[in-house]
């Protein structure tokens, strides 16, 4: 049995990891949490893959130094190329990541068998979604159309969710995924969520899967059934309850995070990471 009282590890190349801590939030609210973002090194969804693997390694053993009693990863492009090496070095703490949850999960609300999965290059590069939809799919029964969308976390991170310029990006990038009549969409990058507006304008009739709420419903299903989820208390501290920390401190950190989590946090601590 895991400690109860200790934090979930949360990591990502940046902020849009917050997104993936709202839903662990929501699903579990008493528990304690330490939040890495990478933001000195971001994005990773253009390193190659040996990068990748090597900068998640390193904010994984910065998490396991915190005694945490699992580690989710925030990042599909961490959850794409580099979850086994992540898993390699928690040893004893288990590891979630994005992409298992948010397929089971698009199987599960498909009625004609075609889902949509947009997400970063190295992300839909990777296969990893298509491979794990078809590969949980009762004899394959399924069509998976992948689409990388490479400006929207940019645009996202620029406060442009509402944007007419990003309304006609997004229709570009959707507008194969429309033409092959998806009826759901995997929403595959942490900062996706923040266009979920956007996106249902385009595709109205389209159901999204939000990667970070299903793998904090699996981190729930996790804690349970190990009896490690932490005890219900009446009173606490949000704030109190979640450590930062940030290998750079982005100029738009603050306003970032309000949107991301829907609350202000108090300024995250700067660590550095050292290749072990």
């Amino acid at each position: 049995m895991m400690n109860k009282t200790a934090p979930i590890g949360v990591f990502d190349s940046g902020i849009g990891g917050l997104s993936v801590l709202k839903q662990l939030i929501r699903f579990l609210p008493y528990e304690n949490y330490v939040y890495l973002g990478d933001t000195a090194r971001v994005p990773y969804g253009n390193k190659s893959n040996t990068t990748v693997k090597q900068y998640a390694t390193d904010c994984a053993s910065f998490l396991l130094s915190k005694k945490v009693k699992l580690i989710v990863v925030a990042c599909n492009t961490v959850s794409a190329v580099a979850l086994q090496s992540v898993k390699d070095i928690a040893v004893d703490v288990p590891v979630i990541g994005m992409i298992e949850p948010a397929a089971a999960a698009a199987l599960h609300s498909t009625n004609n068998g075609r889902i949509g999965v947009i997400g970063t290059r190295a992300t839909i590069a990777s296969n990893s979604y298509k491979n794990a939809i078809i590969g949980l799919a009762p004899d394959n029964a399924v069509q998976v159309y992948s689409q990388e969308c490479p400006l929207f976390v940019p645009l996202v991170e620029e406060g442009m969710m509402q944007h007419p310029a990003s309304h006609i990006i997004a229709e570009e990038y959707l507008s194969l995924l429309i033409s092959q009549k998806v009826d759901t969409l995997v929403l595959g990058c942490t900062h996706y969520p923040l266009l979920s507006p956007l996106i249902r304008d385009i595709m109205p009739n389209t159901s999204q899967i939000d990667s970070g709420e299903h793998s904090a419903v699996a981190a729930l299903r996790l804690l349970a059934d190990n009896q490690s989820l932490a005890d219900e208390r009446k009173e606490f501290l949000l704030k109190h309850n979640i450590e930062f920390y940030v290998t750079d401190y982005p100029s738009h950190f603050h306003a970032m995070s309000q949107n991301f989590l829907g609350f202000e946090i108090d300024t995250p601590q700067l660590v550095e990471l050292t290749n072990e």
